[in-house]
């Protein structure tokens, strides 16, 4: 087996702007906030980076298509540039590209950047997917939307496992009511406010039995990364973290041609965090991970996850859901910043917004909404469907 990246590099400052619906930000004006608190939390100036990747997954935006609109925006002097993009997984390719780029030894230096302005081009909750025609323009996507898909994994998900519609409908309730209180606390979040369940029984049905509480919003934002060799980070600061594993897993759509996938699970992110458990040497995910980061894009997407990491028995989340295990005073807190549900889902700033959490979680420094004794964390990105994604795994720790 490949040797793989455990501990080979290492995180020495990020940042990370508001998310939120930005009308009076451009797409430049977050990049800048974004890099200029990474270069300044690195103790780092713009001359000393090496390389760059910068993360956007709509073109619409005019952020797509090269790495030129993060040159241009950052005033990088003629520097190596590139375009990441792999749907919402696109800030982990960033990363993942930077870290294996410094752990080459092709650069000592680099940064991972990502953006999004959704609100500027008018993406929706129910969009056709236009955009992506040339991709999905095949008989098994007729109509598709995303709620739509996420809707039909629930309603399995429910008849497979014995929960009955008021069962199910509680169960992902409580999990958007745990996203939305752990993101009225904290000032960058897009939702501020916390979210009774009862609202979220009662809120306006998006594709049963998704309501509205159900889906993460439409967001603007930004966040980057400045990654370095393990042996020199502490060079730079004393509380780094260390990469321990780094994978992408990318379905080649056998979900949908084969009868054997139940429609209950994501596949390829049980193959991802496999592979990542074997590289960072985890044997027990449940007991040795602190925290986590998940592709809440929907709340049964959430609560899947849950059980594809490994983490809650399968076919049994709802018991963890029920006993509180994932939330900020539980065993293993899930998207303790809110998530995409209430931080938000500006698609390729996403998995570099979930590394944020970890790194500050594990530094000691998310005030009310820290979680105790945070060493080790995993951050999680779904590009795409239930029957045909990538996934993105990272894992970070607080010591070599």
């Amino acid at each position: 087996m490949a040797e793989g990246i455990k501990n080979k590099v290492a995180i020495i400052g990020m940042g990370c702007t508001k998310f939120g619906e930005l009308w009076d930000r451009s797409a430049e004006s977050l990049m800048v906030e974004a890099f200029e608190e990474a270069i300044t939390d690195a103790g780092i100036e713009k001359k000393d980076i090496d390389a760059a990747w910068f993360s956007s997954c709509f073109v619409e935006n005019n952020v797509g298509k090269s790495a030129i609109p993060l040159a241009a925006a950052l005033k990088l002097p003629f520097l190596p540039g590139t375009r990441t993009e792999n749907f919402c997984a696109s800030g982990t390719e960033a990363v993942r590209a930077a870290c294996y780029a410094v752990a080459s030894g092709a650069c000592d230096i680099a940064l991972a950047l990502g953006v999004e302005k959704l609100k500027d081009i008018g993406y929706g909750g129910l969009p056709d997917f236009s955009q992506l025609r040339g991709i999905y323009n095949r008989l098994i996507y007729p109509n598709m939307t995303a709620p739509g898909m996420f809707a039909m994994m629930a309603t399995k998900y429910f008849d497979r496992y014995g929960l009955s519609p008021e069962e199910g409908k509680r169960t992902l309730a409580k999990i958007s009511a745990k996203s939305h209180s752990n993101g009225a606390r904290n000032p960058r979040a897009h939702l501020q406010r916390e979210v009774s369940i009862e609202t979220i029984l009662n809120a306006p049905m998006v594709a049963w039995p998704l309501g509205l509480y159900d889906c993460c919003g439409v967001t603007d934002g930004s966040a980057a990364a400045i990654i370095v060799r393990a042996d020199r980070a502490k060079e730079f600061r004393t509380d780094p973290i260390y990469v321990k594993a780094l994978q992408i897993a990318v379905s080649p759509e056998e979900e949908f041609r084969y009868q054997k996938w139940d429609g209950t699970h994501v596949e390829t992110t049980v193959r991802a965090a496999v592979r990542a458990y074997q590289e960072a040497g985890i044997k027990n995910p449940r007991e040795e991970i602190s925290l986590m980061e998940v592709h809440d894009c929907f709340s049964i997407t959430e609560l899947v996850i849950y059980e594809d990491l490994l983490i809650s028995p399968r076919g049994r989340a709802k018991e963890d859901v029920d006993s509180g295990f994932y939330h900020l005073d539980g065993s293993l807190p899930s998207n303790s910043d809110g998530g995409l549900k209430s931080f938000g889902h500006p698609i390729g700033a996403s998995g570099l917004r979930m590394i944020y959490e970890i790194y500050k979680q594990v530094q000691g420094k998310c005030g009310e909404r820290q979680i105790k004794n945070a060493r080790i964390g995993l951050s999680h990105n779904l590009g795409g469907f239930p029957a045909n994604c990538v996934i993105g795994i990272t894992i970070w720790g607080n010591e070599l």
